[in-house]
């Protein structure tokens, strides 16, 4: 489940609407909607925490590594990076639908695709950045 999915569903069991939640996090409404909309992840560690707090959960049950993955890519490749990391993540999970690999069996394998995923995306801009613009 994604962090969205897990907010929205922490939120709601809470009995808070997302205008609460932004205030008592002290972030605005529209933080909450594109969180629980998937279209943002929160950059600072710490907001999984105050979330987490207020809701009365774990702040690693809101948090995974794959947001982590998410958000690294989208801040240095943008938009489009982002896209191809979450559909990575997407088609990776259709591996495990059969669930015949343990958690940490299925974290290894996502990070052994992810670090592939950062070689390539190292591996592409040598090979194809002009050298004009290479530092």
């Amino acid at each position: 489940m994604k962090f969205g999915e897990k907010l929205r569903q922490y939120r709601k069991a809470k009995g808070m609407t997302q205008a609460e939640l932004a205030k008592a996090a002290g972030v605005g409404s529209t933080t909450i909607i594109n969180y629980e909309n998937g279209k943002t992840y929160p950059q600072n560690r710490e907001v999984y925490t105050t979330l987490a707090k207020i809701l009365d959960v774990d702040a690693d049950t809101l948090h995974n590594e794959n947001d982590d993955f998410v958000s690294s890519v989208s801040s240095q490749y943008g938009y489009r990076g982002k896209k191809q990391a979450e559909q990575l993540i997407t088609e990776v999970h259709g591996l495990f639908a059969g669930g015949e690999l343990s958690d940490s069996d299925k974290d290894a394998v996502m990070k052994a695709l992810q670090q592939v995923y950062w070689e390539c995306k190292e591996e592409n801009i040598d090979k194809y950045t002009p050298k004009k613009y290479k530092k």
